[in-house]
C-alpha cells in the first residue's frame, strides 16, 4: 500500500493546534483483536473505558461523555483509546493498576510510537514476558469497524501503521 496521498487528520501535531476530531477516534475493533487481548489477559473482559454505545466491547462501558480518564477503572479492562491521545490513557492505565483497582488491563496502540515519552515512561521500563507488562505486535494493518453511515474513503479503512496490544496482568 502506498502512502502518497495520505493526509492524516488526528496526528499529535494537528490535533495540539484544533483539538482531536472525535469521528477520526470513532472505531470498531476488530472481535479477533479483543480475543487475542483477552487470551493474553487470561479472561474476557468487564469494562470498556474508551467506547460509545456502538463499539462497546462489554456491557459495563465509559463513553466520550463519561470520561474514562476521570472515572475510576476496576475488573477487567478493555481500552482502545483515542489514538489523538495515547499519552493520557496510558499513563491512566499505569496508575490504575499500581493502585490495584484493576485485574487486568488490555490496550490497542499504534506501533509506530515507541520512541514517544508514553512508551518510554510507562511502557519500556516494565515490558517483558516475565513481568506485569507484555506488549504484542499484531501482524499488518487491523481493519476498523466504523459507525453507521461512514464511508470508506479512497485509502481504506486501515491505519497508516500498525498495530500493538499492550496488557498489564
Amino acid at each position: 500500500m502506498s502512502m502518497v496521498g495520505f493526509k492524516a487528520q488526528n496526528h499529535p501535531q494537528q490535533s495540539a493546534k484544533r483539538g482531536a476530531v472525535d469521528h477520526v477516534d470513532d472505531r470498531r475493533t476488530p472481535p479477533e483483536v479483543v480475543a487475542i487481548a483477552a487470551e493474553m489477559a487470561d479472561g474476557p473482559f468487564t469494562l470498556d473505558v474508551a467506547a460509545s454505545a456502538a463499539n462497546a466491547q462489554c456491557a459495563d462501558f465509559f463513553t466520550l461523555a463519561d470520561d474514562g480518564l476521570a472515572q475510576p477503572w476496576h475488573g477487567r479492562v478493555w481500552c482502545n483509546p483515542p489514538y489523538s491521545d495515547c499519552s493520557a490513557w496510558v499513563r491512566k492505565a499505569s496508575d490504575e493498576w499500581a493502585a490495584g483497582r484493576t485485574e487486568a488491563i488490555a490496550m490497542l496502540l499504534p506501533a509506530n510510537r515507541t520512541e514517544q515519552a508514553w512508551w518510554q515512561d510507562f511502557i519500556e521500563p516494565n515490558r517483558g514476558p516475565w513481568d506485569r507488562l507484555r506488549v504484542k505486535f499484531l501482524r499488518g494493518r487491523t481493519r476498523f469497524g466504523h459507525p453507521e453511515g461512514w464511508q470508506i474513503p479512497v485509502k481504506g479503512d486501515r491505519p497508516p501503521f500498525g498495530l500493538c496490544l499492550v496488557v498489564w496482568s
